[in-house]
Order: C-alpha cells, then sequence, then structure tokens
C-alpha cells in the first residue's frame, strides 16, 4: 500500500468498505469468500486495502487492546510498535519529570508511544521518514483523539534539531529483510547517531532491544528493561534528566499494565553457590537480563546451584513478583528413561517442560517422555526443569509454590 492508497481509505468511501471488512470473516477460511463479496460492490484495490487493515487490527489487539478497532497499521509497524501497556507505564515517567513538555520523537513509526505521551498531557512531535508510516501514524493520532496534543511530519530522524523540545524519545529500527538487528551500531539509525540527537535536550529516552550488551550502554544513563506478564518485551536507555540515578532497572507489568514491581541494584556481590534447599526460584527475565538475579537471591534467603545459571536455590517460601517460585519435589540425575519411569509412577496427566543451561529439545524430550499428543489420562500435574550442576545435567521435579511448605528434596545425595 502506498500513500494514495492510503488517503482512499480514509475517505468515507474506504471508511465504509473498511467498517465491511471489520465485521466480516477475515480468518484463513473466510477471507476470499469476504473479498468475492465486497468486490462485487468496491474497487479491488480498496476492498484489498480494507482487508489487509481488517486483519492487522485483529492481531493488534493482543497489543493496543480496544484502541485496535480505531487505529490504522502496516504490517511492520505493528511488528515493531510498542504495546499499550508499555507505552502508557513509559509515557507516564515522562510526564512524572517533565508534565506538558514538548517532546520529540524521531522514528515514531505508527505512532504508539506518540499517543501514549500525549493521552500523559504532553505535546509531541513524530518525525518519520517512510511517507506511508507517517501517514498511518498521523491517522491513529486523528482516530485516537489527541490531535491537539500530537502530530507527526515527514523527515530524517538523525537531521532534526532539538532545539525548543525538553526532551527526545526515539525507537531506532532494529530489523532488516534478514531479521532482527543486534548490534546496536547497525541500528538504523545507528545507536550512537540516536544518542547524539538525545544528547541535545535535557532528557531522553531511547528503545533498544533486550538483547542490548551492557557494555553498550552510555555512561550516566539508565538502562531498563521491562516484561509484561512474565515475558520481556523491550529495553530502553533513559538520559540526563529522565534517568532516575541507578545504572539499570527491571520493572514488572502485569497484564493490566499495572506496575507488579521495579528491582534495582543494591551493591550486592554474587550470590553464594549452594546445594538445592527445598524451594526453586525463576527470576523473571527481565530481572536476569537487568543483571539483578543476585538481588532476588537476597530477596529470598537463597543462592545459586551453579554460578552460570540463574536458577535461584533456597530453603525459604517467599512470594515476590521478580521470580516464579516452586516447590522441589525431588532432584535426579538427567535421564530420559528414568524420567519416564517416574513420571509414569507419580500418574502424571499434564507435564509442563522448563530448561535453562541446557541443550535439550523441550518439544522432542515432551515426546520422548510420553507427552506429544494430547493429555494423557491421570489427573497429576508436574513441572520438570532441566537443567546442570558444573557438567552434570539434573531433573528437577517441582511445582509452582502454594499451600504449606515441602519438605527436603528426594535428591542424588539422599538416595
Amino acid at each position: 500500500m502506498d500513500p494514495v492508497s492510503f488517503r482512499r481509505l480514509l475517505a468515507p468511501s474506504g471508511q465504509d468498505v473498511l467498517a465491511a471488512a471489520t465485521g466480516a470473516d477475515v480468518g484463513g477460511g473466510g477471507l476470499l469468500a469476504t473479498a468475492a463479496r465486497l468486490r462485487e460492490a468496491h474497487d479491488p484495490d480498496l476492498v484489498a486495502a480494507a482487508l489487509t487493515q481488517a486483519r492487522l487490527r485483529e492481531r493488534a489487539k493482543a497489543k493496543f487492546g480496544a484502541d485496535a478497532e480505531r487505529m490504522f497499521f502496516t504490517e511492520a509497524g505493528l511488528e515493531q510498535s510498542t504495546r499499550a501497556s508499555v507505552a502508557a507505564y513509559r509515557a507516564g515517567r515522562f510526564a512524572d519529570r517533565l508534565p506538558g513538555a514538548r517532546v520529540l520523537e524521531p522514528g515514531c513509526g505508527i505512532g504508539a508511544d506518540l499517543v501514549a505521551r500525549a493521552r500523559a498531557g504532553l505535546i509531541g512531535d513524530g518525525v518519520e521518514l517512510d511517507p506511508l508510516t507517517a501517514e498511518v501514524a498521523q491517522a491513529n493520532v486523528d482516530a485516537l483523539g489527541v490531535a491537539d496534543r500530537a502530530s507527526v511530519r515527514v523527515g530524517d530522524a538523525v537531521e532534526q534539531d532539538p532545539a525548543g523540545y525538553a526532551a527526545v524519545f526515539a525507537d531506532p529500527g532494529r530489523r532488516t529483510a534478514r531479521g532482527r538487528v543486534f548490534d546496536p551500531r547497525a541500528y538504523e539509525p545507528p545507536l550512537d547517531a540516536v544518542l547524539d540527537l538525545a544528547g541535545r535536550t535535557g532528557g531522553a529516552c531511547v528503545k533498544v532491544a533486550p538483547g542490548i550488551p551492557h557494555e553498550a550502554v552510555p555512561a550516566g544513563a539508565e538502562a531498563e528493561w521491562i516484561s509484561v506478564g512474565g515475558d520481556v518485551k523491550e529495553a530502553a536507555l533513559w538520559l540526563g534528566g529522565l534517568a532516575g540515578g541507578v545504572p539499570r532497572r527491571a520493572t514488572l507489568l502485569a497484564g493490566d499494565g499495572a506496575v507488579a514491581g521495579s528491582l534495582v541494584p543494591r551493591g550486592l556481590g554474587d550470590p553464594d553457590v549452594r546445594g538445592w534447599g527445598r524451594y526453586l526460584y525463576e527470576p523473571d527475565g527481565a530481572v536476569i537480563r537487568a543483571h539483578l538475579v543476585a538481588e532476588v537471591a537476597e530477596r529470598v534467603g537463597g543462592g545459586l546451584a551453579d554460578p552460570r545459571i540463574a536458577y535461584v536455590t533456597s530453603n525459604e517460601a517467599h512470594a515476590t513478583p521478580f521470580a516464579s517460585g516452586y516447590a522441589i519435589e525431588d532432584v535426579l540425575p538427567f535421564s530420559v528413561k528414568r524420567l519416564r519411569a517416574e513420571l509414569r509412577r507419580r500418574d502424571v496427566g499434564v507435564l509442563t517442560v522448563k530448561k535453562r543451561g541446557s541443550a535439550v529439545d523441550v518439544d522432542k524430550l515432551r515426546r520422548d517422555l510420553g507427552f506429544g499428543g494430547r493429555r494423557r489420562r491421570g489427573g497429576a500435574e508436574l513441572t520438570v526443569v532441566v537443567t546442570r550442576v558444573g557438567r552434570d545435567p539434573v531433573a528437577l521435579l517441582v511445582r509452582p509454590l502454594a499451600g504449606p511448605p515441602a519438605g527436603p528434596p528426594a535428591g542424588p545425595e539422599g538416595r
């Protein structure tokens, strides 16, 4: 789709076709029939554009909820956009430190962050190099009712003059035709160029890939990793007056966007190394990315079974938003044959397999253990954690932490 076709979609006749497409079956089975029916009364090119938007809106509900029904998307724009809960959280941080300020956003994509900040009371100007994406972003600003506080123009991100703006928010491209880009120097534009632009204002936030090397974080910046519902979604660098005075942070958002927890360094050394205790704690991915496993270990009175693997073990039961807790029922040397016999003995019907520090193929292991197809007969549910201690592979039989404390695990040394 090009800008001309998109403008036709925004016209009243295009909106009529889009409304008809949005209420129709655009899934794999019904798409052809819906397209044929709409083409009987409307221009085929307009129908194609409307059906594309209808399908993108359906996919976008996972990121944008009810707003997706009014928004416009490109395929790449939806893929790279910030989900609404994260954008709202980040906008709140801007609003707390710079209430009512004017923010420049070079490379604004489809406008998700621009809209979130406008809703938080900030004024913003988005700049987008791709003319179609710029028009889509402006359409979203209009559709979501924030045109009095936000606008979009076509332009090159690195050529923008931040004079007159209180802060900059930038989201450089991290995808190419070959897939994701992990080297910050290969961002589009490169991270160094974005940081140079951001450094010319009183404060800035730059969205980066969650896998950014810690050595790539500039001095004085705060690196924040964000997870939503337990999944790491993104990372950002806060600079200047927007930085929080700590080098790194892990922020956990619940599914509804509420902040479930925020963890920062406490100057701790490496966690101690110990044998398996009564409980296993699996730190949230944002905690691991932020190198804050020691802080979680301190909270649960635990240590690491292996110094290179982020599984915390403890004899204390604690509820913490920063890690999933499990009661350890058994610790076995890893053996498919032995595991299969043990699961059969326990009459396990529902099996979850987790791994860390292991090259095991989880799907293949499930099949080898007899759980490759439908649910097996038997009501017991169990989680198997495959990991290692040193060079020795082990399998932990665990259950989510709940109820009274478990007894000591029957590990290999206790058999």
